[in-house]
């Protein structure tokens, strides 16, 4: 097990020297086969697994969600969501940071990325708090953080990367993670007017709006409630697959664009671009930690691995509280898609071991995705923030994002408390 210990460690050595997660997870797997296989059989390994990870059928659901979600953010549809939470709650104290939490959890619905998410609503929601009086760090934080809920609320790419490393039912996480995502967002509701109570001046009220057009500009987010329908409704009521329900997603994006007279050669030449690096980075991780997860089962180190723990006697509760730890610490260093696909092949075993629900599990990690996104020293969140607002210096943003940390680590402790928030809806379809 040395051999395997010392490849990992070599590994985690050149992501520290900022070499591309994928090249280290990749480089790291195919020197470890070479050790145990040799050159024919490691070769044919390596081109077996990139080829069936890119024609996988299965996985052309990551690319039909990916552009679902840049065509969503080209159709403006951030401003009418966070309009139409402004009518109802933004007369309150901290009600534009109330109204961007709940427009996020809105846009997540469609979308499925977090950095998407929180730049969409940083054009939207950041110069109405700032024309209003709100502090930089509740703003930002706000923003940042409310952000993290696109890859939870359904549909989710963390999920669905997830579920293809895992052989999970992808439609079963997306409606396990519909209740955590709302009880994220009420626990951020919470966390601004805990913020706001302490801090009044950080949040004033806004304007007060009459029923008349709190009413009207609910007719501006009728699509995105029929878009969201159709798609997990589809895969509720099993009238077709995720992947079916990606295709129909995209294609009711690509509608919605065109109807608001946004589509042009351009826009599309953009959205098609970013959809193709996206994917395409995300397909060089995935090929490369499953080459590292082929070397880690072949020398033997996940059984060794599970030993380990099995002689520390440890109850599933204490496994699942180590793994929370170690999540959170990582958080702190390595972007959150990184993360995930770093650690499944060694933890997703265990799990197994310990006979934890695979779905509930998904649901634990991708809460501990969303608190690595808003943590220094590597928020990825909080730096997009940063590069959209350069005048709003770093640490003001993390210290606006720690309120929204605690209630992620508060809704952390409500799942391990109770599963069923997460199991209810998979185990009713």
């Amino acid at each position: 097990m040395s051999a395997t210990l010392i490849a990992l460690a070599v590994m985690l050595a050149l992501i520290a020297l900022e070499v591309p997660i994928a090249v280290a997870m990749l480089v790291t797997g195919v020197v470890g086969c070479l050790s145990v296989l040799g050159w024919s059989p490691t070769l044919f390994m390596v081109g077996e697994t990139a080829f069936s990870t890119v024609n996988n059928y299965s996985l052309t659901v990551v690319p039909l969600f990916i552009l679902m979600g840049n065509l969503i953010n080209e159709a403006d549809i951030s401003r009418e969501l966070y309009r139409a939470t402004y009518r109802f709650v933004g007369h309150l104290r901290g009600g534009l940071a109330i109204a961007t939490v709940l427009a996020c959890a809105g846009f997540a619905a469609i979308c499925g990325s977090s950095l998407a998410t929180s730049a969409a609503m940083t054009r939207v929601a950041y110069p109405e708090m700032k024309r209003y009086g709100y502090s930089d760090a509740l703003a930002t934080g706000c923003i940042a953080s409310a952000g993290t809920l696109g890859i939870m609320i359904p549909p989710s790419v963390a999920l669905m990367v997830y579920g293809i490393m895992t052989q999970t039912d992808i439609g079963k996480l997306f409606l396990a993670g519909v209740l955590p995502g709302l009880l994220g967002a009420l626990l951020y509701v919470g966390a601004v007017m805990v913020y706001t109570w302490r801090h009044p001046e950080s949040g004033p009220a806004g304007e007060r709006s009459t029923w008349t057009e709190r009413w009207h500009s609910l007719r501006g987010i009728g699509s995105v409630a029929l878009l969201f329908g159709l798609v997990i409704g589809g895969i509720y009521g099993g009238w077709f697959t995720p992947t079916e329900a990606a295709g129909i997603g995209t294609a009711g994006a690509f509608a919605m664009v065109m109807a608001r007279g946004r589509l042009t050669r351009k826009l599309l030449a953009q959205v098609l671009r970013e959809t193709a690096v996206t994917t395409t980075s995300l397909f060089f991780i995935l090929i490369g930690a499953l080459v590292l997860s082929k070397y880690i089962t072949i020398s033997g180190f996940t059984p060794w691995l599970g030993g380990v723990f099995q002689g520390l006697d440890l109850s599933a509760m204490q496994f699942l509280l180590i793994i929370c730890g170690m999540y959170l610490v990582l958080g702190c260093f390595l972007e959150s898609m990184s993360m995930l696909l770093l650690t499944l092949p060694i933890v997703f075993p265990l799990v197994v071991s310990y006979g934890i629900d695979p779905i509930w599990f998904g649901v634990l990690i991708v809460t501990l995705i969303e608190v690595a996104l808003i943590t220094p020293p590597v928020g990825m969140n909080v730096y997009m923030m940063a590069s959209q607002i350069p005048s709003v210096p770093l640490n003001v943003v993390f210290r606006g994002a720690s309120a929204f940390v605690a209630a992620d680590v508060i809704r952390l402790g409500i799942l391990l408390a109770v599963p069923a928030i997460a199991l209810w809806l998979p185990s009713i379809t």
